[in-house]
């Protein structure tokens, strides 16, 4: 991990507040799927932790959703402009010589993607299951489809493919997939792990300096101890956390 500048070439609305910013920068060269940067937002102390959605030797590419006043001022960022970067960060999905399930609710979706090109590049099976509120909040279904996976999308309103939760796709569509990666929002979560024993789940959490000094996102072990999603996650064996 370092510290480095990126230039943005790109940063655009790709959903309900949801924003796509692709940066110019050497630091996740080796970067490994399921990890996060944190983004210095210059007038804001605090760096933002934002997962990584696709990366190469010479870019990376990061999508967001507007929260508040760091994100907004993310989102007016232009192309041309810098921002720092510390990163990457995490311990990653693992990559496995075997088809998997993706499961991802709003912005626990961009990790995802990643992932999902880890597996095709190894001409892995992926099936992706993408979910949200509704519709106009759907994000990154053409970009799994282009990677050559069977996706399904399911929308709390019913706008967009199974009407109710990702779990309630998986089962309107008949996958039997039983190995399962999932992000998304905790509430989702709880409900991968109780359907599914095989597979990782990668937590959402507030969190300051991103390597495990602070304790500031500390969750609890099945064993009674602390995990810290920033350093031991946000990547963790299906039960290993208490959700």
């Amino acid at each position: 991990m370092r510290t480095a500048e990126a230039r943005i070439s790109a940063n655009q609305r790709i959903a309900e507040e949801i924003w796509c910013m692709k940066l110019d920068t050497d630091l996740c060269a080796e970067a490994e799927c399921g990890q996060f940067l944190q983004v210095q937002v210059p007038g804001f102390y605090l760096r933002r932790p934002i997962s990584i959605c696709r990366c190469g030797k010479d870019y990376a590419v990061i999508v967001y959703k507007v929260v508040g006043d760091g994100t907004r001022a993310m989102s007016e960022m232009k192309e041309g402009e810098t921002v720092s970067l510390f990163g990457p960060l995490g311990t990653p999905f693992p990559v496995e010589d075997r088809d998997v399930l993706l499961i991802g609710g709003g912005v626990g979706v961009p990790p995802l993607l990643e992932t999902a090109y880890r597996y095709r590049a190894k001409g892995r099976n992926v099936t992706a299951v993408l979910g949200s509120a509704d519709a106009a909040s759907l994000i990154l279904e053409d970009e799994f489809r282009a990677l050559g996976c069977r996706v399904y999308t399911a929308t709390m309103d019913g706008s967009k493919g199974t009407k109710g939760t990702v779990l309630d796709a998986v089962k309107e569509n008949g996958i039997t997939e039983t190995f399962v990666l999932s992000c998304g929002p905790l509430g989702m979560l709880k409900g991968v792990s109780e359907a599914y024993t095989d597979g990782y789940v990668s937590l959402e959490a507030r969190m300051a300096c991103g390597m495990g000094a602070c304790m500031g996102c500390v969750v609890k072990s099945r064993d009674g101890g602390s995990l810290r999603v920033c350093k031991d996650g946000p990547v963790f064996r299906i039960g290993e956390a208490v959700l």
